[in-house]
């Protein structure tokens, strides 16, 4: 007798052919399958523990966090719950179930598991508002970019308010120590370049991955790093790229020119991602198969997010010489 989670996965086999095209529609039904397996697992704890013991919120990350994802898209998630540390136990619990649902509908395990069924990942609110305040006075690496992770983030279930407090003391912590943003703008300016010094495409050259540029790393990241930044400096809660773009106010004119070709960039990446079979294909683009004209438009969408992330540079750098946004 097939289960709940197999029809939700062949009702994604059945659908995701009709929204890839579109990348808000898309997103849209990554978020509606994604509510049912969560709800899924959610019903399966409550048959077996009860009741949750608190109220909580259940929060996407990454991509599927900003709205971005393709078509296909690994877990990034995490669990905050408005009770005692003793109820930790009962969220670890649903936070395994809901990561196992999530992998049965098609969504792969994050590699550096990043999701509710890690202890990192699935706190209290008291332990959360203590974990970002250490994430941000350790200041190593591994933080920053936990922290990084962490704020690209919106609820999906469950109390939003539990997750805006802990935006809200973010943008508290970080205005107190405005030499962070020298720390965020380190922590992701060592991407490799995706364009030579004559002009030309730097592709892999190793294994599956040869002849591909890794539009993930590459392509997407300049401007996704470049708006998380800015909309800290900004106190701007919300996860999307394209709604950080259009928060800013008016006087980073410079910044948000650079909208349109993120848009542009959204809808590339899915008519080249129309024959991705796995999460790791997902991100690879052969660039033997673009056209001329297609290899230049993504010449200059990547110039342009390296421009970008030398303009959002400057801004910070100013910020923290001269103590003033």
């Amino acid at each position: 007798m097939k289960s709940n989670l197999d029809f939700l996965n062949k009702w994604r086999e059945e659908t995701i052919s009709s929204v890839y095209g579109n990348y808000e529609q898309l997103n849209y039904f990554h978020d509606e399958l994604m509510k049912k397996a969560v709800n899924i697992a959610i019903d399966k704890v409550k048959s077996e523990q009860g009741d949750p013991p608190a109220h909580f919120a259940f929060f996407l990350m990454g991509s599927s966090g900003r709205g971005e994802q393709s078509i296909w898209s690994d877990q990034d998630h995490g669990i905050i719950f408005d009770g005692p540390e003793e109820d930790n136990s009962y969220f670890l619990t649903l936070g395994i179930e809901i990561s196992i649902s999530l992998k049965a509908v098609g969504y792969a395990y994050c590699e550096g598991k990043v999701m509710a069924s890690n202890p990192l990942w699935c706190k209290s609110s008291v332990e959360w508002k203590q974990q970002i305040n250490d994430w941000l006075q350790e200041k190593s690496w591994e933080s920053i970019r936990h922290f990084s992770t962490f704020f690209d983030s919106r609820v999906l279930i469950g109390e939003g308010h539990l997750l805006s407090e802990l935006k809200e003391l973010s943008f508290q912590k970080v205005e107190e120590n405005p030499q962070l943003f020298g720390r965020f703008i380190e922590n992701v300016s060592h991407i490799k370049k995706g364009i030579g010094l004559f002009g030309q495409l730097l592709t892999s050259s190793h294994g599956e991955d040869a002849g591909s540029i890794n539009l993930k790393e590459k392509v997407f990241f300049p401007y996704v790093n470049s708006l998380r930044i800015m909309a800290l400096r900004e106190h701007i809660i919300a996860p999307s790229t394209l709604a950080r773009f259009r928060e800013l106010p008016h006087t980073y004119t410079n910044i948000k020119e650079y909208e349109t070709e993120f848009i542009k960039l959204l809808n590339d990446r899915l008519y080249h991602q129309r024959e991705s079979e796995s999460y790791h294909q997902v991100h690879l683009l052969k660039v033997d198969r673009l056209k001329k004209d297609e290899k230049q438009q993504l010449k200059r969408i990547m110039k342009n997010g390296y421009r970008l992330f030398a303009e959002t540079k400057a801004i910070v750098e100013k910020g923290v010489k001269y103590g003033a946004k």
